[in-house]
């Protein structure tokens, strides 16, 4: 069998540590055995030192395992890590190599299909510069901004218009009118796969805040009810001018800057979410009791304003009716209760037929701006099929069913199918 002699072995070595994967772990997802005379790592040890030459076969499956382009293995030297841009995230502790590396490779795909996009949008005749991408910084005050993000979207700062249904309902105008703008709203939480799953843990969401194409990604493994947030947060960085990659909220006062930064994009999210006018001029002496009482209250201002509870206890907490001990408690409790909901949830689907089709939730998932724009340079001959695949994140055969079923509903919003999107 072909050996391929002429690729870097110290790339082989490379891969495998940047894809967060010990000597044992990678020998186990390649499919290299062990024999009564080496174990399965020092076969793979011995191709990473140059001892031996993989085959051309293996190193296919090199590649697919590090998710890395076949070319990287015949490379001089390693090439730069990949843009992440900023990392904001405050609680990396227990995020895991393998967890960032998965992260990582999300991250090179995304920033891949968005020079696509913003080549596919410098080639069309009407395409300016997004004049608020980076309009704004930090000393121009949380209201300032919360004001131009409200104005750009339409909608009545301080006022509930156009909520009268769920958070999901509310996020999902939203985003609407965010791709109307010129933002591509994605939700993306896995490499292609359920098993490739990133948890909420790891990453909330990121920006690409490009003037011709920015993009904001959401983690669609968080709960649906966290979307909303996570999408002004987004959008905050955006009006930064900051590409980058977000996490949970930090409870407690930031040192470094890259914190202050998190933290202002936080309260950007939370005063455009609720605002001062949701709470009374005066503190309730409900937040004066015990527990229950804090949420029972802050289960009605979520319901009457159609934002999260999580969102109402992080205003709170910022306002300072509530301590960060108390409002710690309450985020266990609202991650516990949303993750019981979602074991349930699967069960629940495992159980029964039926749901949405694989093009309904990838509509979806991509958002109705990414798949017009599509649609309309694969119709006039200007990308093809296999690029339009590329930029979709999907299989080149499934390109023509997606986009024949988003014109035969002309970018109809997709109906609510609970837990399933």
């Amino acid at each position: 069998m072909a050996k391929a002699e002429n690729i870097n072995s110290d790339i082989l070595a490379w891969a495998r540590k940047s894809a967060g994967l010990s000597l044992d772990d990678a020998a186990t997802r390649l499919g290299i055995a062990s024999t009564e005379t080496i174990s399965a790592a020092d076969k793979l040890e011995e191709l990473e030192t140059g001892a031996k030459f993989p085959t051309r076969s293996q190193l296919a499956k090199f590649a697919a395992v590090y998710r890395r382009p076949l070319i990287t293995f015949y490379m001089k030297q390693p090439p730069q890590k990949g843009e992440r841009g900023e990392d904001f995230r405050t609680l990396t502790g227990n995020v895991s190599n393998r967890e960032n590396a998965m992260l990582d490779a999300l991250l090179r795909d995304i920033h891949a299909r968005q020079e696509m996009v913003r080549s596919l949008r410098e080639d069309e005749e009407d395409v300016e510069p997004l004049a608020f991408v980076g309009s704004r910084n930090i000393r121009d005050g949380v209201p300032s901004v919360v004001e131009s993000i409200s104005k750009a979207l339409g909608v009545s700062e301080g006022r509930k218009d156009g909520r009268n249904g769920s958070p999901d309902d509310f996020f999902r105008e939203l985003r609407n009118r965010a791709e109307r703008i010129g933002v591509f709203v994605l939700l993306v939480g896995d490499l292609g796969s359920h098993h490739s799953a990133i948890s909420e843990t790891v990453f909330r969401g990121f920006t690409i805040a490009d003037r011709i194409a920015p993009f904001v990604v959401i983690n669609d493994q968080d709960a649906k009810s966290a979307r909303a947030f996570t999408l002004l947060h987004e959008l905050a960085h955006i009006w930064l001018g900051q590409t980058g990659v977000s996490g949970t909220p930090y409870v407690g006062e930031p040192r470094a800057a890259i914190s202050k930064i998190e933290q202002f994009c936080n309260d950007v999210a939370g005063a455009f979410l609720l605002p001062d006018s949701a709470f009374p001029s005066e503190k309730s002496n409900d937040f004066k009791a015990d527990r229950n009482a804090v949420m029972h209250e802050i289960e009605r201002i979520a319901a009457s304003w159609s934002v999260s509870e999580p969102m109402v206890a992080y205003r709170l907490n910022r306002l300072g009716w509530i301590t960060p001990t108390v409002y710690r408690e309450l985020q266990a409790t609202y991650a516990a209760r949303w993750h019981a909901i979602k074991l349930k949830d699967k069960s629940k689907a495992n159980e029964t037929e039926g749901g949405p089709s694989y093009y309904v939730v990838k509509q979806f998932k991509l958002g109705n701006a990414l798949v017009d724009l599509v649609r309309r340079t694969v119709r006039n001959n200007e990308l093809s099929h296999t690029k339009a695949a590329k930029v979709l994140g999907v299989n080149p055969g499934s390109v023509e069913p997606l986009l024949r079923r988003f014109e035969s509903r002309r970018g109809a919003v997709v109906p609510d199918f609970g837990s399933k999107i």
